[in-house]
């Protein structure tokens, strides 16, 4: 009784009920952050994930300006629902280079995140230019400009050192070699092997059916087709119920 009594009388001090919230929040605070203090890194690292090539990168910038991650989510969440309909559930590392992260709230189209080899390079450009010839109850608009529209180039050095400024692990021959790399990702008869060197499993070739000319349509489908295909899922456990 003599702490309900207590108790009764902080709930009737405006005072004593504030000074005690805040060192409730106060404590709290300290518990939650001061860990991340002398934490390298909040987020475990996963065998395979590796920063977006010069050619990904750009792609993934004219999804994010064309707004496809307000239709779109990026995250599988850890339900059986959606890793029957989407694969494995998303791993925290698998956005670990993305500013920003494109998680996603809303699905008027379905989950990207492991669209990656899933349709042909084709199936992705007539869905660009024309969606409902691929899918047709879709209400998503046409990008049929993107394959007319020459993929700007020229910032993709100084795109690269400002996603190293926010951590993203970047060498310097990936600097310097970002504007080679980006052309020979989209070259057919284009020598790869230093680009895949770099950047591990990146698809390569002509990706928008016009090899006279490397197009914003390459470069969206370029990052569309690596996303979900870095990490061996299959040494994962698929089951939501082991998290």
């Amino acid at each position: 009784m003599s702490i309900l009594k207590k108790h009764s009388l902080i709930e009737k001090n405006a005072t004593l009920l504030l000074i005690g919230s805040l060192v409730v929040v106060t404590i709290g605070g300290l518990v939650e952050i001061a860990p991340l203090f002398y934490l390298q890194n909040t987020i475990e690292k996963v065998e395979g994930m590796r920063p977006y090539s010069p050619l990904e990168l750009a792609g993934r910038d004219i999804y994010v300006r064309e707004g496809c991650y307000l239709c779109h989510s990026q995250m599988i969440r850890p339900f059986r629902d959606e890793v029957e309909r989407y694969g494995h559930y998303s791993l925290a590392a698998e956005s670990m280079y993305d500013h920003s992260f494109q998680w996603g709230s809303k699905r008027t189209g379905p989950d990207l995140a492991r669209v990656g080899g899933r349709y042909s390079n084709e199936w992705h450009v007539q869905h660009l230019i024309e969606p409902r010839d691929v899918v047709p109850e879709s209400v998503m608009p046409s990008y049929a400009f993107l394959k007319d529209t020459p993929l700007n180039m020229n910032g993709i050095t100084a795109n690269l050192k400002a996603n190293i400024a926010v951590g993203v692990p970047y060498t310097p021959e990936m600097v310097d070699n970002a504007l080679a790399d980006m052309k020979a990702q989209a070259d057919p008869e284009a020598d790869t092997e230093a680009l895949l060197a770099r950047y591990p499993k990146a698809k390569t070739g002509d990706f928008d059916g016009n090899p006279r000319m490397i197009s914003e349509m390459d470069a969206l489908i370029a990052y569309l087709q690596m996303l979900g295909t870095l990490v061996d899922f299959s040494t994962y456990d698929q089951s939501p119920q082991s998290r």
